[in-house]
């Protein structure tokens, strides 16, 4: 996560003059607030100060100054420190404290076109991570990037009818330019096979053309009319997406899940979400593979899972690549067509991330995407050498930098304890507090936003306490979400143990005949107010399966275990 190596001077971190802290401020107990720093009646009257509209509460004066604030701003400062604080509970109401928290954290904003939202900085810093990271990853797989249009033609756009239908109510259309009505309408790309596959065609002509691998990042429009929600439906989202073709169907296969590994682990090493590798069923497979796999994530508190990201196959004998043409010259002159994969993973991930490690307090972030891992906080009373604290902060600042971390102080007019829950809110992973006492002891103290413990360092040993604390954070992160995902996994056997399990919002596990029949008779019968039950994926780690199993909603012989639930 950082640089090994140790900074120079680290022992010194606090070399301040003695002589401005006097014996009263060492004797001075810190002004440390506890971790939840309002009392319930202060957090009554900050929820009456809130308008009910307003879920989203303005930080925009709370970042990092290098030195004293003016008395205007200090003014300022303190008349908006009311406005903090989430107005509402995950376990309560978790659909609205999704909402807010996502805009209190100044994750995104709403524009006026509903689906669509302004992603702000500490969401770019998480996508730009992960890119950074899958871009190397498939750069060694030989994956060259491109960049292909916005628009399709409608012509483009149904030349392969089994694929557009799947994306057909979704599809955004231009069809005047100022005040002239286009001839032919133009559609904003809902994904780009259309788009891609005739340059492909163009492209491969002979053996010695293959494997043809592109990647691009990109937007896409998908215009969703239930329910938009904050990066898990939403109208425009941006995304990667993959296109190879190959030779043969073992080079296809082998791609598909060396792409999917890595949706694992960008799932599970960046953002500490467990999820689960399997094969999607023949009624949730992409419109038009052969087969598709996907990683899929669960949300215990709404008892929902989601598709966290997609790696097919789409084979060679369907309408894409006839259709399309998209065939080579085999080493025998043979004209033979290629087998495709295609395979995506977009911003719904951070919202997953939002949904499966947040609190009350807000986000909790884990360490390797967090914009801010560390924020230094000064502490300090009335009588304290404010400016001596405030450069020991700035200091530690800088030594942690220099060390590879992501670190900022804030240095504002708040109170320590209004700092405290601020940066708590935004999910920063450590916060480090220096008062005059620390400075006496030339320490500091070291508070984790996962577990709230806290703990004193010496400044002689701060980057690799630093270090082994956000290491152990990541860790704990994930194994505390794959402790509650796993808890909420239900195995059961017949229909009375499945709809009991549906309804007390677990992950269920269930032998399947694999029909598809039997699929659609399972979402029929469980159509209600919360939404119809589907198959999620079939899992690749398979438990066994004893001979004379049975179906548990057909009662036929069971083929599988799968796991079903509601989903977003």
């Amino acid at each position: 996560m950082v640089d090994q190596g140790k900074p120079q001077g680290i022992a010194n971190a606090f070399s301040v003059d003695d002589g401005n802290i006097n014996k009263k401020q060492q004797q001075n107990v810190d002004e440390r607030e506890p971790s939840s720093s309002s009392t319930k009646q202060q957090q009554e009257e900050e929820q009456k100060n809130v308008k009910k509209k307003e879920k989203e509460p303005s930080f925009s004066s709370t970042k990092k100054t290098s030195e004293g604030v003016g008395d205007g701003k200090k003014k300022k400062e303190e008349k908006n420190e009311k406005h903090l604080g989430l107005t509402n509970k995950k376990d309560d109401n978790f659909g609205e404290w999704y909402s807010e928290v996502v805009v209190a954290t100044e994750m995104l904003e709403y524009n006026d076109i509903s689906g669509c939202y302004v992603l702000r900085y500490s969401t770019m810093h998480i996508w730009k991570t992960m890119r950074t990271f899958f871009d190397k990853e498939i750069e060694k797989m030989k994956v060259e990037e491109h960049y292909f249009p916005l628009f399709v033609s409608g012509r483009a756009l149904n030349q392969e009818k089994v694929h557009i239908e799947g994306f057909a109510p979704e599809v955004a259309w231009v069809t005047k330019a100022g005040d002239t009505k286009l001839e032919s309408p133009i559609a904003i790309r809902p994904t780009s096979e259309t788009v891609i596959y005739p340059y492909f065609s163009k492209w491969i002509r002979s053996h010695r053309d293959l494997p043809k691998k592109v990647n691009q990042w990109c937007n896409v429009v998908r215009m969703e009319f239930s329910h938009p929600t904050p990066f898990i439906r939403s109208r425009e989202f941006l995304w990667q997406e993959g296109h190879t073709a190959f030779a043969t169907k073992e080079e296809a296969d082998d791609e598909v899940l060396e792409i999917l590994e890595l949706y694992r682990r960008l799932y599970e090493e960046f953002l500490a979400v467990p999820v689960v590798k399997g094969m999607k069923s023949e009624l949730e497979k992409f419109a038009g593979a052969l087969y598709t796999t996907s990683v899929e994530a669960f949300i215990p508190n709404t008892g929902r899972g989601i598709q966290g990201a997609t790696s097919h196959c789409l084979g060679q004998n369907f309408a894409i690549a006839k259709m399309f043409d998209i065939s080579f010259q085999n080493e025998e002159k043979e004209k033979c067509f290629v087998w495709q994969n295609s395979w995506g993973y977009s911003t719904r991930s951070i919202g997953v991330m939002v949904m499966v490690h947040g609190d009350n307090k807000g986000l909790v972030l884990p360490p390797k995407v967090a914009s801010v891992q560390v924020v230094v906080i000064p502490v300090f009373d009335k009588d304290a050498d404010k400016q001596a604290i405030f450069d020991a902060c700035t200091k530690t600042v800088t030594i942690l930098k220099e060390a590879g971390f992501r670190a900022e102080a804030d240095l504002t007019h708040y109170k320590p304890g209004w700092k405290y829950s601020h940066w708590e809110m935004k999910g920063v992973p450590v916060r480090i507090e220096i008062g005059p006492k620390d400075m006496a002891n030339n320490q500091v103290r070291v508070v984790r936003r996962d577990n709230s413990s806290k703990l004193d360092i010496p400044t002689s040993n701060l980057v690799e306490q630093v270090k082994d604390i956000l290491d152990d954070i990541q860790k704990s992160l994930f194994d505390a979400a794959k402790q509650k995902r796993d808890a909420s996994i239900k195995v059961v056997n017949t229909w009375e143990e499945f709809t009991t399990a549906l309804n007390q919002k677990k992950l269920i596990l269930a032998p399947w005949c694999d029909e598809e029949e039997v699929e659609i008779d399972v979402k029929a019968r469980t159509k209600g107010e919360m939404g119809a039950c589907k198959t999620l994926c079939t899992p690749f780690d398979q438990p066994a399966l004893p001979e004379g199993t049975l179906c548990f909603a057909s009662g036929k012989r069971a083929k599988k275990w799968t796991y079903w639930g509601r989903s977003y």
